[in-house]
């Protein structure tokens, strides 16, 4: 039997689920069993469940559990106890990590009081982005008996806002009283009522244990709805359990104190409670509950929190109202300077306002990608699988000339900043992008904006670049880059890896659609008369061996430089080779190669349309650090790394992962090293086949040729995550076949 239970709920964490594992199986203390409570066994279905099966792999400690999504934290907490059989049960959430120490300190401390009950230990809140908060309990603490005692013996307890995540509970102690969480929202403050009553030895530890991580889009428990009616619900749980218990008298009043004081704080902050209807429910039913559960004999508090306590349980809410009123308003005095008067005026005069009074058209959808280049990348995908599966939807497709944009037969172009394109703006109700809108373009109440994406991220992201200053001038101020996020209803990934980045990269309240690119589908569809056609368009020679190279943008230079003397890297191919180059998108037409283009080894695609057809046209992909890569390996073809600067690009950018250690195929570090690595075969060796077959297993796992109806069906049609097409398992698949070789002799 281990010392500790370990009971992990991962549910939405995949960004922050390894950092909680690893702060775990890192500590010294190495008595313990980790329950992962996951949403699916399914590692396809939960991404998750893939990461902590990699751990588990690697530590028979680690085991997993499951628990349906819709039971919650405190279901997941429950089937984790369930599943436990450890001397005590630690919870940690999915996103919070372990102290080093921590479990070696809680051993100690419990060794030290004979094995308590109940032992509770302090943490701090850790912000997002700026980091420590400091401890939060140290009230626990002051006063506090030196050995073990009850909760009659301190007053500091029960306290209902401590989380279940401070403390450790003998195992045996909560199957005696059968304690389990109760369902729905705040259900810790019955949980940490009802150990603290029911434990005949409690004792404390004063020692930040846990860092609990405070996301940006902030708890649950304190955003605006209907489920803040859930607090009134565990008051009364909790004020009835306690009478059950027949605790003292002074107990019994420092409870009621505490939980009223907690629907106080609630009942007087409008933004938790958003309508007036709503509040005037809430304030009804906390004064029922409040008079329902009243000690006899309690005593409100003096000063205002006393009045509130008064008004409340005389249900007088204009009273109450009229007060939290007098306390909040603030002074205005002075009107509308000059300035406000003629900004609202040029607002009224610009069209976008007169569009925004107009209802939002229900069957409209906007496509947009890389601020109005064209019909491309996922948004493409996206809007021609709309034509197919939901007819109904008027589509328009953002372009920054409609003369020249090339637009399939059929599609409406729309230039930005067109008339046309502020009406669209103001009353779609679908806009869908792989960059982001211009910050002028407001988010209407009940519009659905989805966020594409445009590649899988090797390089630092969104807020993940502030350590790199070459990336984050580039990236634009932080503030406006989470006011963007915060217009994303849906995020699209295209792999697990994908999903944990987006999430700490730009944290928000979007739904995570783990469906898959669905640029990457054509991988999928394409036949070989498709690629035959496509090589014939580009300029490719028959039978010849087409090596795309795609080098990236380089934060550190202005200027597009291949990285490769091309012409001599060509001659040193031979006949057998013609080399397809695409620059980086930001420096189309910049090439400067015509000299090497007209001896026919090279064929410029950098202004192709599609580069989903590039990479069907290509045999082999030589790139740097290009998210092509993680695209093109959909299609099992060779890919070589050619990496002369990584190191400077590591140190100026950040990555994600080290790309050397774990390519998807050869790696040159040289010029003469990736010519070598062509005449010698190894491009597409047994070793580099081995290679690819791991990355693939990484980085390909969601993309089957279905992620554009996945999007359709989900935020067009409707339809549950359930509903939708199951990913089709990687070894199943079939891509695209490559081009016939002519036989060299």
């Amino acid at each position: 039997m281990s010392r500790f239970s370990i009971i992990v709920p991962t549910h939405g964490v995949p960004g922050r689920l390894a950092d909680c594992l690893a702060s775990v199986l890192g500590q010294s203390f190495a008595d313990f069993e980790l329950i992962a409570v996951v949403d699916s066994l399914d590692e396809a279905a939960d991404p998750c469940s893939a990461v902590v099966a990699e751990h588990a792999e690697r530590d028979p400690r680690v085991r997993r559990t499951q628990s349906p999504p819709d039971e919650g934290l405190p279901g997941a907490r429950n089937a984790g106890t369930r599943a436990a059989g450890g001397d005590y049960l630690l919870f940690l959430d999915g996103d919070d990590t372990l102290v080093p120490g921590a479990l070696a300190a809680l051993d100690a401390r419990i060794a030290e009081t004979g094995g308590p009950d109940l032992l509770l230990f302090d943490h701090e809140r850790v912000h997002w982005f700026e980091g420590s908060q400091g401890p939060v309990l140290t009230r626990l603490w002051e006063g506090a008996p030196r050995g073990t005692f009850t909760a009659a013996e301190h007053t500091a307890l029960p306290d209902p806002l401590v989380p279940a995540f401070s403390a450790v509970c003998k195992r045996s102690f909560v199957a005696e009283h059968g304690l389990s969480f109760a369902p729905g929202m705040f259900a810790d403050m019955v949980w940490s009522t009802q150990t603290a009553l029911r434990a005949e030895r409690i004792a404390v530890l004063d020692r930040v244990c846990v860092r609990h991580l405070l996301r940006r889009q902030g708890a649950r428990t304190r955003l605006p709805g209907a489920h803040h009616l859930e607090l009134l619900d565990q008051f009364g749980r909790a004020m009835k359990g306690a009478a059950e218990l027949d605790v003292p008298a002074p107990v019994l009043a420092r409870l009621f104190r505490r939980l009223t004081h907690e629907v106080l704080k609630t009942a007087s902050t409008p933004a938790r409670l958003p309508s007036a209807r709503l509040r005037r429910r809430f304030f009804r039913q906390a004064t029922r509950l409040y008079r329902l559960h009243r000690p006899a004999g309690f005593r409100p508090p003096s000063g205002s929190l006393g009045v509130q306590h008064r008004l409340l349980g005389a249900g007088a809410y204009a009273v109450f109202c009229l007060l939290r009123g007098a306390k909040n308003r603030l002074p205005s005095l002075v009107g509308p300077t000059l300035q406000r008067v003629r900004r609202r005026l040029q607002r009224h005069r610009h069209p976008y306002k007169a569009f925004l009074k107009r209802p939002v058209d229900e069957n409209l959808a906007v496509f947009s990608a890389y601020w109005g280049r064209g019909y491309a990348c996922n948004p493409a995908a996206i809007h021609a699988a709309t034509r197919r599966l939901a007819p109904h939807i008027k589509t328009v497709f953002l372009v920054s000339d409609a003369t020249t944009a090339g637009l399939p037969e059929g599609v409406e172009g729309v230039e930005i900043g067109s008339l046309r394109y502020w009406e669209c703006m103001a009353t779609a109700k679908y806009t869908f992008n792989n960059v982001n809108f211009e910050m002028a373009v407001k988010k209407r109440p009940g519009t659905v904006h989805v966020q594409t994406q445009h590649g899988t991220p090797l390089k630092r992201m969104g807020v993940d670049q502030v350590e790199f200053p070459a990336a984050a001038a580039a990236a634009g101020p932080l503030g406006k880059l989470l006011q963007r996020v915060d217009r994303w209803d849906f995020n699209i990934s295209s792999n697990h890896h994908s999903t944990e980045v987006w999430e700490r990269a730009y944290p928000g309240a979007y739904e995570s659609l783990d469906v898959g690119y669905p640029r990457n589908d054509a991988f999928y569809s394409a036949t070989a008369d498709d690629v035959t056609s496509i090589r014939k368009r580009l300029g490719v020679p028959e039978g010849k061996v087409a090596v795309l190279y795609a080098p990236t943008h380089r934060d550190y230079r202005t200027d597009f430089a291949t990285q490769l003397d091309l012409p001599a890297f060509c001659d040193a191919l031979g006949e057998e080779f013609v080399v397809l180059m695409r620059a980086h998108h930001f420096y189309e037409g910049s090439a400067g190669l015509e000299e090497v283009v007209r001896s026919g080894k090279l064929i410029d695609v950098t202004e192709h349309r599609s580069p989903e057809e590039v990479c069907l046209a290509a045999d082999a992909l030589i790139t740097d650090y290009s998210s092509i890569m993680f695209d093109y390996a959909n299609l099992d073809r060779p890919i070589v790394i050619y990496a002369d600067d990584w190191d400077i690009y590591r140190e100026t950018r950040g990555v994600y992962f080290d790309l050397l250690a774990e390519p998807p195929g050869a790696v040159a570090r040289t010029q003469s090293e990736l010519t070598a690595v062509f005449r010698s075969g190894a491009w597409e060796g047994e070793r580099a086949r081995t290679l690819r077959a791991a990355f693939r297993k990484r980085f390909c796992d969601l993309d089957d040729g279905l992620a554009a109806e996945r999007v359709v069906r989900r935020v067009l049609l409707g339809e549950s995550v359930e509903q939708l097409p199951p990913v089709v398992p990687l070894r199943e698949r079939i891509p695209a076949p490559a081009a016939p070789r002519v036989p060299q002799h």
